[in-house]
């Protein structure tokens, strides 16, 4: 398949190697010996999001954006959710070793935060520095109470596949172009990926849509298989793709806040951020105390899941233990900075880099 119609920006080529573990496409700017810089996309995306970013970039930097397995061309080999998002870094990490690239900077956006910060801790001298984009909570999405990342219920119900929008699913599945239906991809992106009013571009918007129809919709992929639960929300999480991966069931990186001589970090969100906050409009606790789902067993049993201070929990472990971060909040911005306000994002994103040419501490 193709996930992109018509040409990229000037200077950004696709790509596809064969790795040990599997077929990878990947957008790529730069000298072949530029500073590498590999940027990770989210969920329901693809490395089209970074296709202006890897435009902009300097060219003393060689820019690589691979997609992840089951988005974009890469290859959909199934996702085993019980390792929470280690195939992801694993991949990333065959693709580094097939590229040759070395140490390298990582720039991970929303779950491909995550991903980042897992490749970091199993990883960390690979690591020049990291970038994280409104990253999902160390904690995985959905189903933990505090900042500890303690679950609601012994068996993570409210996390998972089966917490996902189904007409969603569907309307990927059919390759849903429209913006007839709250649920269809183009709305539910300009809804939440963005902070409305704000729309990109017509051609920009066209390829933002593409990205997110390239998601594989089976359950090896995503959103995942589900197993049904006798505590509220009445699911929780399987053992198969995408949105069982970042359950905190399987993905728990507190342990990244005790990684010893790990890189520098810049943590830059949106200030009205809706899909990861402390008040994420995706979070069944958040949800519930809506009323929005019915049964909610109260902010006792299910409080919505406190995201954002989650991150900064662990980051601020992370710097009282000797590591270095810097926290960057950029106004009137929802879930993808890197889109929504660019010149911005690039000053921040550059000036960093700028500060780590060869990874050493500078925060």
């Amino acid at each position: 398949m193709n996930a992109r119609d018509g040409a990229a920006p000037e200077g950004v080529t696709p790509r596809t190697v064969a790795t040990t573990r599997l077929a990878t496409r990947f957008l790529e700017r730069g000298p072949e010996d530029g500073v590498p810089v590999i940027f990770i996309h989210g969920n329901v995306s693809s490395s089209l999001f970074f296709e202006e970013t890897l435009a902009a970039l300097p060219d003393s930097y060689r820019g690589i954006a691979p997609d992840l397995r089951g988005f974009g061309d890469s290859e959909a080999k199934p996702l085993d959710a019980t390792r929470g998002v280690r195939d992801f870094a694993d991949d990333l990490h065959a693709l580094v070793e097939t590229l040759e690239l070395g140490r390298a900077h990582f720039v991970g956006w929303s779950a491909g935060g995550t991903v980042a910060m897992q490749y970091a801790m199993d990883h960390p001298k690979e690591v020049a520095s990291l970038v994280l984009i409104c990253p999902m909570s160390p904690y995985g999405f959905g189903g933990t109470k505090d900042t500890a990342g303690t679950p609601c219920w012994p068996d993570y119900a409210g996390s998972g596949a089966g917490t996902t929008n189904p007409e969603f699913v569907k309307r990927l599945a059919a390759n849903d172009r429209t913006d007839e239906d709250p649920n269809s991809p183009r709305n539910v992106m300009n809804t939440f990926y963005f902070k409305p009013p704000f729309r990109a571009p017509k051609e920009r918007e066209e390829v933002y849509v593409t990205s997110m129809l390239s998601t594989r919709t089976v359950e090896d992929n995503y959103p995942g298989d589900l197993t049904a639960s006798e505590n509220w929300p009445t699911v929780a999480p399987g053992r198969r793709g995408m949105n069982n991966a970042i359950s905190p069931k399987y993905c728990d990186l507190g342990a990244f806040a005790r990684l010893e001589n790990g890189p520098d970090v810049l943590w830059i969100r949106g200030s009205d951020d809706q899909i990861v906050s402390d008040t994420s409009l995706l979070d069944f606790g958040y949800l519930g105390q809506l009323e929005v789902v019915p049964g909610w067993p109260g902010p006792q049993a299910y409080p919505p899941q406190p995201m954002v201070s989650q991150t900064r929990a662990v980051l601020d472990e992370y710097a009282a233990r000797g590591g270095g971060y810097r926290e960057e909040v950029i106004p009137d911005c929802g879930h993808s900075p890197h889109v929504e306000k660019p010149e911005e994002f690039r000053r921040l994103l550059l000036d960093f880099l700028e500060a780590h040419p060869q990874g050493e501490p500078a925060l």
